[in-house]
């Protein structure tokens, strides 16, 4: 899930250390997720402080209700613990559970290797710099924005393989949401020849926190996350 002249410290943020950059601060955010237009059940985010420095970890649950907890009896959840040096994102581990299959990813910068687990299969591959995994990568999105230095393409860990993604800022809106109107920041992603695009909503005046997110496959929507309250 991620502007120019808009991408300065914003208010909210904690005041930068002498000597250091400013980077995102932990929050605590609340959405209502649909499917094709139908509520399917709440969405969370939540970035919090590790117990080392400049260490932290990103978690993102969605939750089914109602007849969708058939489906999904178990909240889909992702885990990535990662460190952030200046305006540098490492992922360092990553734990991904949809309720029937699970991966679980070490990243090993100083060895140069990416190990782990995918849905029982071994991984073993080389480990490029700038590599994320699919949940660190709404961190380091952030985080460029915040440094107004977004990337046009990144590597990300999906499964067992590296892949590559375009990224693209396109433009700004004022939308209206449950916390009131807020000026945004559209980000967009898709990996090149793939037919689904992800679009995502930041509010620079609230530390480029993800406001709504919309994933759409040859223009149709799909799926939909919504704010509807936050926390910092």
């Amino acid at each position: 899930m991620t502007a120019a002249g808009l991408a300065q410290p914003a208010t909210g943020n904690a005041p930068p250390v002498a000597g250091s950059e400013p980077r995102i601060t932990p929050f605590s955010a609340h959405y209502e997720a649909a499917w094709k237009s139908i509520s399917i059940g709440t969405s969370d985010l939540q970035l919090r402080r590790g117990a080392e420095p400049d260490r932290y970890v990103y978690t993102w649950t969605i939750s089914a209700h109602g007849v969708f907890r058939l489906l999904y009896s178990k909240p889909l959840t992702q885990v990535s613990w990662l460190s952030m040096d200046g305006a540098r994102v490492r992922p360092i581990k990553y734990h991904g559970d949809d309720g029937s299959a699970e991966v679980n990813l070490d990243f090993d910068w100083a060895g140069g290797r990416l190990t782990g687990v995918s849905e029982k299969k071994p991984i073993d591959l080389p480990l490029i710099e700038g590599t994320q995994d699919l949940n660190s990568i709404q961190v380091a999105v952030m985080q460029d924005l915040l440094h107004d230095e977004l990337p046009p393409r990144f590597l990300i860990v999906d499964k067992d393989e590296i892949k590559e993604f375009a990224y693209a800022r396109e433009g700004t809106a004022r939308i209206r949401t449950a916390l009131g109107e807020l000026d945004t920041v559209i980000v967009s992603s898709q990996r090149p020849g793939n037919n689904r695009i992800l679009r995502m909503w930041f509010a620079p005046g609230l530390g480029f926190v993800p406001i709504q997110a919309e994933r759409s496959r040859d223009g149709k929507l799909e799926f939909a996350m919504r704010i509807k309250t936050l926390r910092r």
